[in-house]
């Protein structure tokens, strides 16, 4: 049993957002299917960081859950990204995920998923790294409460925090300090987002600041292989 995780797989089989437009994008799913098949288990756990599907709501995302759902793992955990257009409600999300008899995938909202002795803790965060998306002191301060909320949650059953975003708490020079507080009040040794892109992965932080070892898992950049995280 392992668990893995890979960010941005901007799936588009109910909608028409061919991802093939961009360098390095081309087939993206067929190499991500080929590597999930050639690494993941039945038994193995797989989070995913955000970006998951290019469906505006949840119907048109629903043959992207279908797909993931028939790929080998024993549970997927999707968290929000920033341009999961379709997530609503957790109660909506799961009610939708039961009535299409979507058994392995799960909500990462406020909550925790244990994984041995470890917590699977995380939110979208927010981080102002991209002009047309400039951040605010009310979105920046829920996603801080978020996350702190589910690491407090893994903690609160002993178990120890691993951290995933979907936006990184820290990109070249530039610090989210809100995510970054709540990752350092907490035992959190890794922490792993997505999001990050193209020539901008040359400014990602891969490696330890402040006793945190960051790692960035967007699809692109792992060349939609799923990552090993335990």
């Amino acid at each position: 049993m392992s668990l893995f995780v890979i960010g941005d797989t901007h799936l588009s089989f109910g909608v028409k957002k061919p991802m093939d437009i961009f360098a390095g994008w081309e087939n993206h799913w067929k190499l991500l299917e080929t590597a999930w098949r050639a690494r993941i288990s039945p038994e193995d756990t797989v989070v995913l960081a955000g970006d998951i599907s290019w469906g505006m709501t949840l119907d048109e995302a629903l043959p992207d859950f279908q797909w993931l759902d028939a790929l080998p793992g024993r549970e997927k955990i999707i968290l929000k990204g920033n341009h999961d257009y379709w997530w609503v409600t957790m109660s909506k999300m799961q009610a939708f995920l039961a009535s299409h008899e979507l058994t392995t995938l799960r909500i990462l909202h406020n909550n925790h998923y244990a994984y041995g002795e470890y917590g699977i803790c995380g939110t979208r965060g927010w981080v102002n790294m991209d002009p047309y998306e400039p951040a605010n002191a009310k979105v920046n301060a829920r996603e801080a409460q978020r996350l702190e909320v589910s690491l407090r949650s893994a903690e609160a059953e002993g178990l120890k925090p691993v951290a995933f975003l979907h936006y990184p708490p820290i990109y070249g020079a530039s610090c989210n300090f809100e995510m970054l507080e709540v990752l350092w009040r907490h035992p959190v040794t890794d922490c792993w987002y997505g999001h990050v892109h193209g020539a901008a992965q040359s400014h990602a932080i891969n490696g330890v600041r402040d006793g945190i070892c960051y790692h960035l898992i967007a699809g692109d950049y792992v060349q939609f292989i799923p990552q090993l995280v335990l």
